[in-house]
């Protein structure tokens, strides 16, 4: 009855407000799912995705008209002061993310992105390992995160890097621990059957 005796600009006023707090009510809903549930899903609570997703959080928030609402104003100076604050860290998660995609790279690991290449050499790798670590000092230089996955990588691949090397010069010698530990369990099961023993250990004379 009350309706019939509003102005139209009222009661598009009125269903405007309905709309909006409805929006307000997902928007809560949504926040307080992600911050109580123990697994974060949906949410990518922390690491790059988290910070990709808050700044496109940022960009619905700031493609609505919400200005006079209370509610949106506060929540989208805070995701803005969010992304801010960690902006630099982000950038250099990202960055390290990056070395991370070449390092696999210059491993052609995984394997089956890799398929429709030529076979590399053993020498060739070590080649462009060798390239790809001097390149890494220089730009991880005063960073602390880069200079610490550079550092390990130096490290273990002056230690390791020869006996990782051997599957790009045997054809069928996976470049993956656990395919490798399977392969040869594989081969040693095999052995077992064709020649009758119960273990393939050699039985040595005194």
């Amino acid at each position: 009855m009350t309706a019939l005796f509003l102005n139209p600009t009222d009661v598009t006023e009125t269903e405007s407000a309905k709309e909006l707090r409805e929006i307000e009510n997902q928007f809560r809903m949504a926040i307080r799912d992600a911050v109580n549930r123990t697994t974060r899903k949906p949410f990518y609570w922390g690491g790059l995705k988290g910070y990709r997703q808050l700044e496109s959080i940022a960009q619905a928030l700031h493609s609505m008209s919400l200005t006079e609402n209370a509610f949106f104003s506060r929540l989208t100076r805070q995701v803005d002061r969010t992304l801010e604050n960690n902006r630099q860290l982000a950038e250099t998660i990202d960055k390290t993310h990056t070395w991370f995609l070449q390092i696999a790279a210059c491993l052609r690991y995984p394997p089956r992105s890799h398929v429709d290449e030529p076979a590399p050499t053993i020498q060739q790798v070590n080649q462009e390992m060798e390239d790809l670590l001097r390149n890494f000092e220089s730009d991880a230089y005063g960073q602390v995160i880069p200079l610490s996955l550079y550092s390990g990588l130096r490290k273990r691949w002056y230690l390791f890097g020869d006996d990782l090397l051997y599957c790009f010069d045997i054809p069928g010698l996976p470049q993956d621990n656990l395919k490798v530990e399977s392969l040869f369990g594989r081969l040693r099961c095999h052995q077992r059957r064709i020649s009758g023993r119960k273990s393939d250990q050699r039985t040595h004379l005194p």
